[in-house]
């Protein structure tokens, strides 16, 4: 099994210290090995993470790793390049798809699972089932592993009041005011760098999956 390397977060490290293009450029030598590195690690992590989920199979790392330049038109921060390594597995902006996020980031590396941001009729869809299914829904939150990992839904950009269409006193009102449905598992350095990292992620990620089919239950053809 393919583990990441120290000489990744230390690239990640300097990176952040030497922001610059000037920098990266000088350096493109570190980009090039830490992401092939990272690529190698994915190829792994998809292999194991496919035999509970088989749709990952058809992921290729190389597409489902982010680009390391950062869009910096619409920010005040004009850094030019990301300080972290992130890949969507089966996850992305705007996807109708639950899926799976690997973000690797000294200090601040997590795992996450679920849909983020989607569009406002994939979004009307997954609270439609909530509202329908509320105890299946309720059923997957509680269960003990998943619970122990993830005890609460990201609560970002949650609404003040229960969106139009759907009864004020809804049992599963609360769930209704999101507007991402995302579990969080934050890991330390140590724990990203460990040699049994891929079996080790692949488990936390396998606990997100029931919540994964059903978020994605809607959209099944």
């Amino acid at each position: 099994m393919n583990t990441i390397h120290p000489q990744t977060f230390a690239f990640l490290k300097k990176l952040t210290k030497n922001n610059t293009r000037e920098w990266f450029n000088d350096n493109k030598s570190l980009y090039t090995e830490s992401q092939g590195n990272v690529i190698e690690f994915l190829d792994d992590l998809i292999k194991e993470m496919s035999v509970f989920d088989e749709e990952l199979a058809k992921i290729d790392s190389k597409k489902a790793l982010f680009r390391i330049y950062r869009d910096t038109r619409f920010s005040k921060d004009k850094s030019p390049y990301k300080t972290n390594f992130g890949a969507s597995l089966g996850m992305g902006k705007g996807s109708q798809k639950g899926g799976y996020y690997l973000h690797m980031e000294p200090g601040k590396s997590f795992l996450a699972g679920g849909i983020y941001m989607p569009e406002s009729s994939v979004l009307k869809e997954v609270r439609k089932e909530i509202s329908l299914y509320g105890d299946d829904f309720l059923k997957i939150l509680t269960q003990k592993d998943f619970k122990k990992h993830f005890p609460e839904l990201d609560q970002d950009d949650k609404l003040k009041k229960v969106p139009q269409g759907f009864d004020k006193e809804d049992p599963m009102a609360e769930y209704l005011k999101l507007k991402n449905f995302i579990v969080l598992y934050h890991l330390k350095d140590e724990e990203v760098l460990d040699k049994n990292a891929v079996k080790n992620m692949s488990k936390i990620f396998k606990l997100m999956k029931p919540f994964n089919d059903f978020l994605n239950t809607p959209f099944l053809e």
